[in-house]
C-alpha cells in the first residue's frame, strides 16, 4: 500500500510483513458478561491500524488486554509472530508497548521534563537527578516528531493546550524505545488547530516506522491517517476495511449493524 507523506511524496507499506502485534481469537469474560469474543486484530510496523466501534463495543477491554491489565481467557497474543503472556503491564512495557490513554496521565503541576521522566528519572554518580541530560533528550526526542509549538520543556504542564498536552503524551511514550504507541481517543475534545497538530503526530510516528493502533469515534480522523480498519460490535469484530477500499458509510455500517457470529446472553440462555 502507497501513502502520501506531508512533503508530497510516496512511500510503500510493509503491508506483507508479519505483524509486530497480533491478536488470534482473544476472548474476555466479566462474569456472566462476555466482553470481547474471539477478537482478531493484528498491526505493523510503519502503519496506523484503527479499532472502531459503538460505546461498549469493547475497545477499552482489548486496549487494557493488551497493556496486561486484564488477563486473556481465550486466544492468544502474538508479538512478531511469536505467542506471548502478558501478565501485567510491566511485560507490556519490555516488549516496548506504550499506551496513551485518553486522560494522558500527566502532572499538571509538573514541567513537561518532570512528566515525561516521571518514575523513570536519570540519576548521575553522585545520586542527584541528572537534570541536563533529562531535559537534552526531552528536547531531542520532541524534535524528532517535529513538535515546535511546545515554548521550553521546562513549562509546566498546566499552561499547555490540549494538543500539546496530547504531543508531550505522545513523546513521552515514543522516548521509551517503543515499538507499538496505542493511541486511545486521542482528538477527543481538541479543537480544529489542535486536532491538525495530533494528526500529524500520527502520521509521523509511523513514518518513523513505529506500530501504531489509534482508537477513535471520530471517523474522518480514522481515514485520514489510518491505513486499516478493524470494527468492533459487541465484543466481536464484524469488519475489516483497507482505508483507501472503503468508505465511512461502509464503516458506519458495520459500527451498526455488522453479523455477529454468535448473540451475546444467547449461549447463557441455552445453558439455562
Amino acid at each position: 500500500m502507497t501513502t502520501t507523506t506531508d512533503d508530497g511524496g510516496s512511500r510503500e507499506r510493509p503491508s506483507g510483513a508479519v505483524p509486530i502485534l497480533e491478536l488470534k481469537g482473544v476472548s474476555k469474560r466479566f462474569g456472566a458478561v462476555q466482553a470481547l469474543h474471539e477478537v482478531n486484530f493484528d498491526v505493523r510496523a510503519g502503519e496506523v491500524s484503527a479499532l472502531v466501534g459503538d460505546n461498549g463495543a469493547g475497545k477499552s477491554v482489548t486496549i487494557k488486554c493488551i497493556a496486561g491489565i486484564y488477563p486473556i481467557d481465550g486466544g492468544e497474543i502474538l508479538w512478531e509472530g511469536k505467542p506471548v503472556a502478558i501478565r501485567g503491564p510491566k511485560d507490556s512495557a519490555a516488549l516496548g508497548i506504550e499506551i496513551v490513554y485518553q486522560d494522558l496521565a500527566l502532572a499538571d503541576n509538573l514541567d513537561v521534563v518532570q512528566n515525561m521522566y516521571l518514575g523513570r528519572e536519570e540519576i548521575t554518580p553522585f545520586h542527584a537527578l541528572d537534570e541536563t541530560r533529562m531535559e537534552q533528550r526531552c528536547s531531542e526526542t520532541l524534535s524528532s516528531l517535529s513538535v515546535t509549538t511546545i515554548r521550553s520543556v521546562r513549562q509546566t504542564v498546566a499552561g499547555l493546550s490540549g494538543g500539546q498536552r496530547q504531543s508531550i503524551a505522545v513523546a513521552k511514550a515514543v522516548m521509551w524505545n517503543s515499538r507499538l504507541v496505542i493511541l486511545d481517543e486521542p482528538t477527543a475534545a481538541l479543537g480544529v488547530a489542535q486536532t491538525r497538530q495530533v494528526l500529524d503526530l500520527v502520521k509521523r510516528l509511523a513514518e518513523q516506522g513505529l506500530a501504531v493502533m489509534l482508537v477513535s469515534h471520530n471517523l474522518h480522523d480514522i481515514f485520514e491517517v489510518a491505513d486499516r480498519i478493524t470494527v468492533l460490535r459487541l465484543g466481536q469484530d464484524v469488519a475489516r476495511f483497507n482505508t483507501e477500499e472503503t468508505t465511512q458509510r461502509e464503516v458506519v455500517e458495520a459500527i451498526t449493524a455488522g453479523k455477529l457470529s454468535t448473540v451475546p446472553g444467547q449461549e447463557a440462555e441455552a445453558h439455562a
